[in-house]
């Protein structure tokens, strides 16, 4: 276990920068020489700020047989040092490109950087024929194969997808560069293309089957971010004076299929301000997203529960965007469960990797649901208070507030006004905005609870209906009864409160709000409010 506080990386995505300046390092180079030695040709799929640039920058140096900087880590005894490949290294992070021009013009520029830096002169004029080139002689200069390396392969088509005519000219613009690397196969001995997006191989790798896809792989699910054991060891100097339980609650969690790890952003700034905030989704505003999931119609409960194939995860194309792809691949819900419950039939259970995410995002979506900014996020301080002292009277009338802030012309004028799970999804976006401990449809043994929260050393127990009228029938809570929903709370020694809240249609509101409390233990009601 480290002992000793050293300078925390942040921003610095060079490996010699970092070594040299003796920063914090979770070593990623065995696995990188795992990887290495396992193949050639690699995608890996991972959400923004995750580490990919300082992993690329591993594998440069690996190649480059820098050795002095891997001293005193796995690769140090690992690795031939006395062979050198020459890399090329794309990097498309830097700036927004807005067309096709400025796409080969940066493209003209990156393969000019690198045939200067490898003391190489080409003289085709295509990117094309430019890039075979450089591949071609990189190999006849140096007397070694050739290491491509392409750092946020996607970005150019990612920041046009508002836009999707732009967008799919930079996608045909990136795939007439990827292919050079079918016809220049003899002359590579590693490939490794890393981004944000997992675009089918069809519309931008095409013929390049030999690439192999790691996303999901659950032997390199950690070879970008923090594991558990990373924070507790490498960082254990940091440690003192944060919650250690709420640093896993709020910043871990984010899994590909085999070990979960933590965002290197949210880890690095929360050791340094020394307070807990949404530092990884603050850093950009998923709207592009948000309105996504708006024009779906999207049951938000269902984003913590979330069930899909692997063909919908990797359903990813200009103006082919599968919500459930986007979210999955942006960061925004992680691996929970895999299944195969038939042969070659596997089912991906997704959900929020963590309460950062799960809290961001449900306030991020609150405005699309209708809700004005600012009384929602009022009306969220004092239900903090409210659920403390379980005053469900005040909660009645908290809630009332909240659906009445929906001004009328959301109504006429939104296609979600009409959704069926519009007033279910503001009310769980609304609580879960919180970052509370909420559980959707938690199995019982005579059905599923539609939400379960912990809070304050209580638990709370809902159940919601959409009425046709407006006179509530008190079906909510006898549901809640009549299911038993509370049975396997009875022995926590905690008060568990039953609460049946039906909304309706006409009054766009709530019309019932029924609750009972039950002792700890007893299961007996300590009270049954009338509908206040």
């Amino acid at each position: 276990m480290n002992t000793i506080r050293r300078r925390l990386p942040l921003g610095i995505q060079s490996f010699a920068k970092l070594r040299k300046e003796e920063c914090y390092y979770v070593d990623k180079s065995g696995l990188a020489i795992d990887l290495i030695e396992s193949g050639t040709y690699f995608f890996l799929s991972r959400p923004r700020r995750f580490g990919k640039s300082l992993l690329v920058d591993t594998f440069q140096e690996l190649f480059e047989a820098n050795a002095p900087l891997f001293k005193g880590l796995a690769a140090e005894h690992r690795w031939n040092w006395t062979q050198r490949h020459p890399v090329i290294r794309l990097d498309f992070s830097e700036g927004m490109l807005r067309g096709r021009a400025e796409l080969d013009e940066r493209i003209r520029d990156l393969l000019d950087d690198n045939a200067s830096a490898l003391g190489v002169q080409c003289q085709r004029q295509s990117i094309h024929g430019r890039f075979a080139e450089l591949i071609r002689q990189a190999h006849d200069r140096h007397g070694a194969t050739v290491v491509v390396l392409v750092d946020e392969y996607d970005k150019p088509i990612l920041d046009n997808l508002e836009t999707p005519a732009i967008a799919r000219e930079m996608r045909d613009g990136l795939r007439n560069l990827y292919s050079v690397l079918k016809s220049t196969d003899p002359h590579l001995k590693f490939v490794f293309l890393t981004g944000v997006s997992k675009f089918s191989k069809v519309s931008l790798f095409s013929g390049l089957n030999n690439l192999r896809d790691i996303t999901l792989d659950a032997r390199w699910s950690a070879l970008c971010g923090y594991t558990d054991d990373d924070v507790d060891t490498v960082f254990a100097p940091e440690l003192p004076g944060l919650n250690r339980e709420e640093i896993r609650r709020w910043y871990n969690g984010y899994n590909w299929g085999g070990t979960s790890v933590y965002n290197p952003f949210d880890v690095l700034l929360l050791f340094d301000r020394r307070e807990f905030h949404p530092y990884w989704f603050e850093t950009g505003t998923p709207t592009f997203l948000v309105d996504l999931l708006a024009q779906s119609a999207f049951f938000t409960p269902d984003l913590d529960r979330l069930q899909a194939g692997l063909a919908l995860l990797s359903s990813f194309d200009v103006g082919h965007i599968a919500p459930e792809a986007l979210l999955f691949q942006a960061g925004y819900l992680t691996l929970r469960e895999v299944s195969q419950p038939a042969l070659g039939q596997w089912v991906y259970t997704l959900g929020y990797p963590n309460c950062e995410v799960a809290a961001s995002l449900n306030e991020a979506l609150l405005p699309s649901y209708g809700l004005p900014a600012r009384s929602s996020f009022e009306n969220r301080i004092r239900l903090i208070d409210v659920l403390r002292r379980a005053d469900f009277t005040a909660m009645a009338s908290l809630l009332r507030a909240l659906f009445a802030s929906i001004p009328n012309d959301w109504y006429r004028n939104n296609p979600l006004a009409g959704f069926e799970g519009h007033y279910a999804s503001v009310f769980y976006s609304h609580l879960a905005a919180l970052g509370l401990d909420l559980r959707v449809e938690e199995a019982t043994n005579h059905g599923r609870i539609d939400l379960t929260l912990r809070f304050a050393g209580q638990i709370f127990i809902f159940e919601f209906k959409v009425l046709d009228g407006d006179r509530p029938d008190g079906s909510a809570l006898a549901q809640i009864r009549d299911k038993g929903y509370a049975d396997k709370y009875r022995s926590h020694g905690e008060l568990v409160h039953l609460i049946g809240i039906e909304f309706g249609r006409v009054a766009r509101n709530l019309v019932g709000f029924e609750t009972e409390t039950l002792t700890p233990g007893a299961g007996m009601p300590l009270s049954a409010p009338a509908t206040p």
